[in-house]
């Protein structure tokens, strides 16, 4: 489980065990043939100790645990701007955050205060967080190659998608970038692709291609119930970091909701606190595709002390994200059985320490599934990484599945992998190079 605590503000989420409950047992899947490991996420990427603004621990905790929260006054003059007139962004920026500044505060030391006594959020605030090298990641890179190859004519396809795995290896000349890929076993795999290592969770599906190659997702033929997605919105700080493309707001419309959702099926969107983008999801773009706004969640950023990763009234960053659910009503009426829902409460939160990785959000499987039917096929847009029972898609998908994330050693009950060795890190993997191609001599 993740959920640490619930309440009526919201939820407490810890990220990794609900990440490590589906690598209890993996197969790694190598030319010598297959052998068992226990795979688990480095817990280091989730020990964020201290926030971001320097405050003493001990000086924060002195005044007791609903102090935790609060950023002094003097913190935050710091990062005031020194020039007095704000833009029309920062002056809605500034009234969106005082609608909402209540709610984050008291919902969060209403958590926290229920973590806490339940023996969470109480980290050392001494602990020294490890550096862990993030390899680079050149999945997008590869995307943009897969381009320039000529398309696959729909009759050269059997199947719309592909076993990730047959006859117990990788299945030969496994095409990522123009079929979906699935992954059936109840145990996890970890397999070269792209010579690469990944460490892929049992039931799940995934497509590598970005917004020209959607197609095999809608020739797929599902329907889903539920679709989360995290765009790449356009901002001055991922300008300046080149971390990952960014995309203009108005190309999301180009995503064929209506053609992959069920009726009544549940849209969330990440949104960031840049109130353009907001206002584009609920005005602009949930409409476009006949998706209702039924409410806004927010997840809060907290260090393993309970304290915001940011001031809360700070100018430069905020300690929270916004979400924007929706529910797809097609033109068509439905059925009176299709139309039944379960009431979504507005202004809810979600509460958890955010991993070191930039843009790794925690899953919201746990918290969504009261909203969603039972067995929902639930689907990931912009996907960095892959979730057991989930469809996932982007340029990136198999991101934060490259084993330099996880620790891997060989299982207790397999006589063959006490020899087995975790897989060296990034800078000692082979370049990455498109796979071989059915289409390609």
């Amino acid at each position: 489980m993740s959920v640490v605590f619930q309440n009526s503000s919201g939820w407490v989420l810890d990220a990794l065990p609900l990440i490590n409950g589906s690598y209890q047992r993996c197969v790694r899947i190598g030319k010598g043939g297959s052998s068992l490991l226990k795979c688990s996420f480095k817990s280091q990427y989730f020990q964020t100790s201290k926030n971001y603004y320097c405050q003493s621990p001990t000086a924060a905790l002195a005044g007791g645990k609903a102090d935790v929260l609060q950023a002094t006054d003097q913190q935050s003059k710091k990062r005031k701007r020194k020039r007095s007139e704000l833009n029309q962004g920062e002056v809605d920026s500034q009234a969106f955050h005082q609608r909402v500044r209540s709610v984050i505060l008291e919902g969060t030391k209403s958590l926290v205060a229920s973590a806490q006594s339940c023996g969470y959020l109480n980290g050392d605030a001494d602990a020294e967080k490890e550096a862990l090298p993030a390899p680079e990641c050149g999945l997008a890179a590869l995307c943009e190659m897969a381009k320039e190859l000529p398309p696959v004519d729909d009759e050269e396809l059997k199947e719309h998608a592909q076993l990730l795995i047959t006859d117990g290896s990788c299945t030969p000349n496994i095409d990522l970038f123009t079929q979906v890929t699935e992954h059936n076993s109840d145990c996890g795999a970890v397999v070269p692709l792209m010579g690469r290592e990944y460490v892929i969770p049992p039931h799940t599906a995934f497509l590598l291609s970005d917004f020209t190659r959607m197609k095999p997702l809608i020739d797929y033929e599902k329907k889903f119930d539920l679709i989360v997605m995290d765009p790449p919105w356009e901002n001055k700080s991922v300008k300046r970091s080149r971390r990952y493309g960014s995309l203009p707001s108005s190309q999301l419309k180009r995503l064929p909701i209506p053609q992959l959702t069920s009726p009544n099926c549940l849209v969330v969107t990440w949104v960031t606190n840049r109130p353009s983008h907001l206002r584009f999801v609920c005005d602009e773009l949930y409409p476009h595709w006949n998706v209702q706004v039924v409410a806004k969640w927010f997840w809060v950023k907290v260090t393993t002390l309970g304290q915001f990763v940011f001031p809360l009234d700070s100018q430069h960053k905020k300690p929270y994200e916004t979400l924007v659910l929706g529910r797809y009503h097609p033109s068509a009426s439905p059925s009176t059985s299709e139309m039944k829902e379960v009431l979504i409460e507005d202004n809810r939160l979600i509460v958890s320490v955010p991993s070191a990785l930039h843009s790794h959000k925690p899953s919201l499987s746990e918290v969504l599934k009261p909203y969603i039917r039972p067995g929902a096929e639930c689907l990931e847009l912009f996907a960095r990484s892959l979730q057991p029972g989930w469809t996932s898609w982007g340029n990136e998908v198999l991101k934060f599945q490259h084993s330099s994330y996880f620790t891997l050693t060989p299982a207790d009950d397999s006589a063959d992998t006490s020899k087995e060795e975790a897989p060296d890190g990034p800078s000692a993997a082979p370049a990455l190079s498109l796979p071989p191609h059915h289409y390609v001599n």
